[in-house]
């Protein structure tokens, strides 16, 4: 991924953050619409990242054409990317694809990790479906055949999914953008993992931790984060001293072996 899409892409998950407390599964269906939108018309999406063109005529192009569609919120968001710089118009429905996805393992993610574990399991069973029927494949591959029947048939294959399943299956089988549907539904998987992550802690130890000093430390990492987190010891002789923590994009190094390494770049410098 180029750095100017990267960092516009990096800007746009971080804008949203501040609004998954709010949002619900709707949100999530309207930027996939709005990215078939994107993807049925090429004058557009060159409009939307022609580098030449200002910010408030990009935005204004965006609520021309979205107001009053879907909601305020998803303009926003589409218009925020309207506002960025993307290195190919590609990126642009990428980004809005990977906004989309968020948004629906957000709301899944409000079950706590349960809820996304079992959104994992059920977009892998219906990988796990299609894989081993090569009928399922083609039917589900078939360009020609219309996407209300792929999206009936695949929902087939997973009774008792989610709302949130269901939907990012649909996205999946009715607009995979030149992927495989399962292709895509295993971004959508990686999307699910991006968000476990969050409720993971990952601490490294020189030594074990007693039961004591575990308890004190997840109840220290729970009150941190505001979530019950599960922590993943590890030992890590290398450390030699102190401990090192990650949750999800999160680093907090205690370590002595830091702390020396910091001593000797300032020793150094």
């Amino acid at each position: 991924m180029a750095a100017t899409t990267s960092e516009s892409r990096d800007r746009a998950l971080t804008a949203l953050e501040a609004k998954l407390g709010g949002a619900d599964l709707s949100l999530s269906q309207e930027l996939f619409s709005v990215l078939g939108v994107l993807d049925s018309n090429a004058a557009l999406r060159r409009a939307l990242t022609d580098p030449s063109g200002t910010v408030e005529a990009k935005q204004a192009l965006v609520k021309q054409l979205f107001a009053g569609k879907v909601s305020e919120d998803a303009v926003e968001i589409t218009a925020a990317l309207a506002a960025e710089r993307w290195s190919t118009e590609r990126d642009l429905g990428d980004t809005l694809e990977e906004l989309a996805a968020t948004v629906a393992t957000a709301v899944a993610e409000r079950q706590g990790t349960q809820g996304l574990d079992d959104l994992q399991a059920q977009l892998l069973g219906f990988n796990d479906a299609v894989a081993a029927n090569h009928d399922l494949q083609w039917a589900l591959e078939d360009r020609t055949a219309p996407a209300a029947s792929k999206v009936a048939l695949a929902e087939k294959l997973v009774p008792g999914a989610s709302d949130v399943a269901r939907s990012l299956i649909a996205q999946a089988v009715s607009a995979p953008r030149g992927l495989r549907p399962t292709a895509l539904v295993e971004r959508f998987v990686q999307a699910v993992a991006k968000r476990q992550r969050r409720w993971i802690a990952n601490v490294s130890v020189t030594r074990p931790l007693t039961d004591e000093q575990k308890s004190r430390l997840e109840a220290g990492l729970n009150k941190a984060y505001g979530r019950d987190l599960r922590l993943n010891v590890v030992q890590d002789p290398s450390l030699v001293g102190g401990l090192r923590v990650e949750v999800g994009d999160d680093v907090v190094d205690a370590s002595a072996a830091t702390r020396l390494a910091e001593l000797k770049r300032r020793l150094v410098g």
